[in-house]
């Protein structure tokens, strides 16, 4: 056992050795290891999202409505939360150590020749083991962007873009127009196309970039009338759809909006693999994504990390109402707009606890007095505690509810500590 453990820690050491914190985008080195591999993609049907925000609802709820019409799933999602394995899903099950194992030590040299980077090298993985278990469909989360992302190989049956938000300014652009350049990349001529952003001069934008790419259709949910009635409940989401009724288990006004979409992406796959109604509504209620006001005794968990993921966090707590005080231990990137995080979050919390997850890159870590000053000013509650395990302690003993939030890091390091599994029942 301790063998099998070691030599699956040696090959995650090696795939993270090919992050260097800075992303290159393009596709020329992943579409040339994809064709060592006998380009597996190619093998695959696939559903490929891309969105600032909510992409991950949407992949979860495609999924699970597919798998519960009795189709073989795969997903492919980033980042992960505490283990590796939960990137490559089959029928909801992570992909095993051994095989992970297997992939990196045949194909070290070829990642070596090529320069991949670590996306790049997971993602290939990813089409090899779901090419390999013979899926019936594959749902594919873009990783940033979409345009020149390295899932950007796929050619699917269906396109879908969630929400556009301001975010990876130094790849994707400084504007609302720039970024949704981006992500309308990923719609293909003669691919049906799903727009999910509710502004109305964004959704223009993105169905102009779907036609310029020759999608067709083209379903923009806000133009059809888009979730009406959303009401939420501590067991979950409940919207209409014109005069359909569905329910989601993702609690927040914003779930209603990505359920939407993932339902439209559903209703546009071919005959045989789109869902009835009856299906559609008996697979809505097994969607399931750790990280997203997932909610554990006293803990919530969300994985915010730039100020709309903030806002609708906020906003999810002030619908939802659990027990006070409610204490944010809070640790964000360097690189993310920390204090529009922070202004989202201040009417919703009644103290900050501001810390550093131990997972998070050391060129990212933000400098923690920059926040504790920002939050002074404010006339925030707000302490520092530097070590992450402390910061829990405080947090729990301060908080009736303790929101742990500000990045896939923090949420992952906080539930390895206080052993929550993402992928558990």
């Amino acid at each position: 056992m301790g063998l099998e453990l070691r030599t699956y820690g040696d090959a995650l050491d090696f795939l993270y050795a090919r992050t260097t914190g800075i992303w290159r985008l393009g596709l020329e080195r992943v579409e040339a290891f994809l064709h060592s591999l006998g380009d597996p993609h190619r093998r695959l049907r696939t559903l490929h999202v891309a969105g600032t925000n909510g992409k991950g609802s949407v992949c979860a709820t495609l999924e699970a409505v597919l798998r519960a019409k009795g189709l073989r799933t795969a997903v492919y999602t980033s980042p992960h939360l505490v283990d590796f394995r939960e990137r490559f899903r089959i029928d909801g099950v992570p992909v095993a150590p051994e095989r992970i194992v297997e992939f990196v030590d045949k194909w070290t040299p070829e990642v070596e020749r090529l320069g991949a980077t670590f996306f790049e090298a997971t993602t290939a993985m990813a089409f090899e083991f779901f090419a390999e278990a013979n899926v019936d469909i594959a749902v594919i989360e873009t990783g940033l962007g979409g345009r020149l992302d390295a899932t950007n190989v796929v050619t699917p049956l269906v396109a879908g873009v969630a929400t556009i938000g301001i975010d990876h300014v130094e790849y994707l652009g400084a504007t609302l127009e720039e970024i949704a350049f981006e992500k309308a990349g990923i719609f293909k001529r003669g691919v049906p196309a799903v727009v999910g952003d509710p502004d109305p001069a964004i959704r223009e934008l993105l169905a102009s970039h779907a036609r310029t790419h020759g999608a067709a259709p083209i379903r923009v949910i806000y133009d059809e009338g888009g979730p009406t009635d959303v009401r939420i409940g501590a067991a979950g989401t409940t919207f209409a759809l014109g005069k359909r009724s569905f329910t989601t288990p993702l609690l927040g006004a914003h779930q209603a909006a990505n359920s939407a979409v993932a339902i439209a992406m559903l209703e546009s796959l071919p005959a045989g693999l789109a869902p009835s109604e009856s299906e559609l509504q008996a697979g809505m209620p097994h969607v399931r994504l750790p990280g997203r006001f997932q909610r554990v005794g006293k803990y919530l968990f969300d994985v915010a990390h730039n100020p709309a993921g903030a806002a609708v966090l906020a906003s999810t707590l002030t619908a939802i109402a659990p027990p006070e005080p409610i204490v944010a231990v809070l640790s964000v990137l360097s690189d993310k707009d920390w204090r529009g995080i922070m202004e989202a979050l201040a009417p919703a919390v009644e103290r900050f606890i501001l810390t550093n997850a131990p997972t998070a890159p050391p060129s990212r870590t933000w400098i923690i007095p920059e926040p504790l000053n920002y939050a002074r000013e404010r006339g925030w509650n707000a302490e520092v505690i530097r070590d992450f395990d402390r910061a829990l302690v405080r947090g729990a003993s301060e908080g009736a509810t303790v929101l742990i939030t500000g990045s896939f890091h923090t949420v992952g390091d906080a539930m390895a500590r206080l052993e929550v599994s993402p992928t558990g029942g």
